[in-house]
């Protein structure tokens, strides 16, 4: 008798840990395939710190083979889901296609990041969801500190030494306060004409800092960006995005060359594909995860509306909590589904609490409803974050010390470039690659915010971007002990960008790397 066939689709927090359990219960006896597009699981929560340089990249990334021993990888992207037929239809990383047949079947693909219908935005911002996008914040904020400490006009130096982050949630509130304080190091080494000091804005619609959480703690990141001298401006947003500057929606312009997109995130769009009923762009499921009439199809993390148990009449939100509990009770459940395991259960949940890493000794944190702020928090989260990563736990522990001990390395490998993380993209966890037959041509003079997107719109899974729906805040809860929102990230992610003025690389010489997914492009007139 053949054993039964179980696909998960996306290994982020939901759907590694769905596979780690699926595994642990069936002990061989059933097929388990994990389709994903990178073979790795990233920790999002800690990619502000690989964008600061505290940790090197893969030191977030945990090998899906080394750590999922029974499950088979399969390296691609879902294209769509034929539920009737028990098909999954893929395009693998070097644009070749495939499907795969299921018995049972999970859908944990995520999200991506969220677009408002503002103009400019999504030719001159860049998310914060991926590893490749981390890695091109991290370069591009070097070098325009580099090129701010060469400029004769202050003017010019001190716009390139403005950074903006849309969004205080957990994403852009760790995001401002690590590199703000890179930033500070940089200026040290390279100091800048006349008197220029980095700049960091912090914006948001909402009332406060960090809205999802206790005020308690929202005060204390408040409280620790202000004193490094981060701008923080609540009720307050972009209106409109260009090449060198924003024009904020209390009527200030501010000439920058960086814009850095973290609003929130919307699920998947291979969730609209599916054809069942959604609630807010996610799938409904039950109490038992399962999508209502299908008994085989089986959703979690931020591809699920998971009605709330504790507060009914609710779902739960699009949190690494949940995200981490669900796949661990939708691994159960399809076990039990398949008379391999325990009996199945409903999904419920209690807050652990929240941690969110400012940077140096500083955080905010609430574990267990205790409010803690400076190195206790730190301490704290740092703690929670070594004992909720699936693997690279001492070289962790060995970059902290060493970023404690040492001077950081201001350095950029130019590795990702601004055309290849555009903010609209169904897949962030991967850069965007050219085909060769055209390379992004360098242009002499400013250097833009970013690069003038004239990409055509993915075939498959694009969609267009959405309307304002976003709540104050607009991120779901990241760095909370549990876990950590779902998505393949690799990739990226959270969660949690920037533009710049390197030259272009690509062409069939130089092609830029990762996996090939979308095959249009570049158009010359792309500037980075």
């Amino acid at each position: 008798m053949s054993r039964p066939r179980v696909v998960i689709i996306g290994a982020g927090f939901a759907g590694y840990r769905a596979a780690r359990t699926l595994a642990r219960l069936t002990r061989d006896r059933a097929d388990i395939t994990l389709l994903n597009p990178t073979d790795y699981f990233l920790y999002l929560p800690l990619l502000p710190q690989v964008a600061a340089g505290v940790l090197e990249a893969r030191r977030v990334t945990v090998s899906l083979p080394d750590t999922l021993r029974g499950v088979r990888l399969v390296l691609g992207e879902a294209d769509g889901v034929d539920l009737d037929a028990r098909t999954v239809h893929y395009s693998d990383p070097e644009g070749g296609a495939g499907s795969l047949g299921y018995d049972r079947l999970v859908l944990a693909v995520g999200s991506v990041n969220k677009l408002l219908p503002i103009p400019g935005v999504a030719e001159h911002a860049h998310g914060f969801r991926g590893l490749p996008e981390a890695l091109y914040l991290r370069d591009h904020v070097t070098r325009q500190v580099e090129l701010a400490a060469a400029e004769d006009d202050p003017a010019r130096s001190a716009a390139r030494c403005t950074f903006v982050v849309v969004g205080a949630g957990y994403t852009g509130t760790e995001v401002a306060a690590q590199l703000q304080m890179l930033t500070d190091r940089l200026a040290r080494r390279h100091p800048l004409p006349g008197g220029v000091r980095p700049r960091w804005l912090l914006l948001d619609v909402a009332p406060r800092v960090l809205p999802e959480l206790d005020e308690r703690l929202s005060r204390t990141a408040d409280r620790v960006l202000r004193a490094r001298g981060v701008d923080v401006r609540m009720g307050t947003s972009v209106k409109e995005a260009t090449r060198d500057g924003v024009l904020l929606t209390d009527g200030e312009s501010v000439a920058s060359r960086t814009l850095v997109w973290c609003v929130g995130v919307r699920p998947d769009p291979l969730v609209e594909t599916v054809g069942q009923p959604l609630e807010r762009g996610r799938l409904i499921v039950d109490p038992y995860l399962q999508l209502p009439g299908r008994t085989d199809v089986f959703a979690c993390g931020d591809a699920a509306a998971v009605p709330d148990l504790e507060r009914p009449g609710e779902f739960t939100p699009m949190t690494a909590q949940h995200a981490w509990r669900q796949g661990r009770v939708a691994g159960e459940n399809v076990a039990g589904s398949l008379g391999l395991g325990r009996r199945r259960r409903p999904y419920r949940h209690r807050d652990l609490g929240f941690a969110v890493d400012l940077g140096g000794v500083q955080a905010a944190a609430n574990p267990f409803g205790v409010p803690l702020s400076g190195p206790a928090a730190g301490a704290v989260t740092r703690g929670y974050h070594l004992a909720a990563l699936p693997g690279n736990r001492i070289r962790v522990t060995a970059d902290w010390l060493l970023d404690t001990l040492l001077p950081r390395q201001g350095v950029q490998l130019g590795l990702v470039r601004a055309w290849s993380v555009p903010l609209d993209t169904a897949s962030p966890e991967l850069a965007r690659v050219p085909d060769g037959s055209q390379r992004p041509s360098a242009q002499a003079g400013d250097e833009p915010m970013t690069h003038e997107s004239t990409h055509k719109p993915e075939p498959e899974r694009r969609t267009a971007a959405e309307p304002g729906n976003n709540q104050p805040g607009g991120e779901p809860a990241k760095n909370q002990p549990g876990g950590e929102p779902a998505k393949n990230q690799p990739g990226g992610e959270p969660a949690r960008s920037r533009p710049g003025g390197e030259p272009a690389v690509g062409g069939p010489d130089h092609p830029a790397p990762g996996p090939v997914k979308r095959t249009d492009t570049p158009d010359p007139a792309d500037r980075d």
